[in-house]
């Protein structure tokens, strides 16, 4: 049977995050119980373990927008949009304000979760990104203290070897755009980021 290639990466993203959500889940259940017993004590160890499972829970779910599978007609509500971005805010050096209340196409919210991990690049310090849609547009801004900007990552063309794992959102980008027929415009000025597509 004939397959097209292009969703296999997509497919593996997808089983990934699937298989990690439930023990990270099952985790996060017995934490619940053990701190709920008298007897646990509640030390800076069971706070950190607490807050590295928040974290792992949260970028897994993140993870499974951005670079998971999107059928065309999937939707993806923004209530589970804001919990996500609620969720990597308390676990990350990065706030999240998301201001569209409708319901979007997976495939749009996959796009605009690509762009915020590109902002996340560009923000070593870490900073706000605000989110929103006017006329059929996505309006993505990222403020920080600093914003390290790189021509190569942004632009593209990339071949093997021209972009690393912790960059490959950057690749994934533009063929999210494409699907959508859309492209981005990003502007860059002293401490802020702009993607619009």
């Amino acid at each position: 049977m004939e397959q097209n290639n292009s969703y296999l990466p997509q497919l593996i993203a997808s089983r990934l995050c699937h298989d990690l959500i439930s023990p990270i889940g099952a985790i996060g259940n017995g934490l619940e119980l053990l701190q709920m017993e008298p007897s646990t004590p509640h030390s800076p160890e069971m706070q950190l373990i607490t807050e590295s499972l928040e974290s792992a829970n949260a970028r897994i779910r993140f993870f499974r927008v951005a670079f998971g599978l999107a059928s065309n007609g999937q939707i993806l509500s923004a209530k589970d949009v804001q919990q996500i971005l609620n969720d990597l805010t308390r676990s990350g050096r990065l706030s999240f304000e998301w201001l569209p209340t409708t319901d979007y196409e997976r495939r749009e919210a996959r796009a605009v979760f690509l762009a915020v991990l590109c902002m996340e690049s560009a923000l070593p310090f870490g900073g706000k990104i605000t989110i929103d849609q006017a006329a059929d547009r996505w309006h993505i801004r990222g403020s920080g203290r600093r914003v390290d900007w790189d021509t190569a990552l942004w632009q593209g063309p990339w071949r093997p070897g021209d972009i690393t794992a912790n960059q490959v959102h950057f690749a994934l980008l533009p063929d999210a755009l494409e699907q959508l027929g859309r492209a981005a415009e990003v502007e860059v000025s002293d401490g802020t980021i702009t993607i619009t597509f």
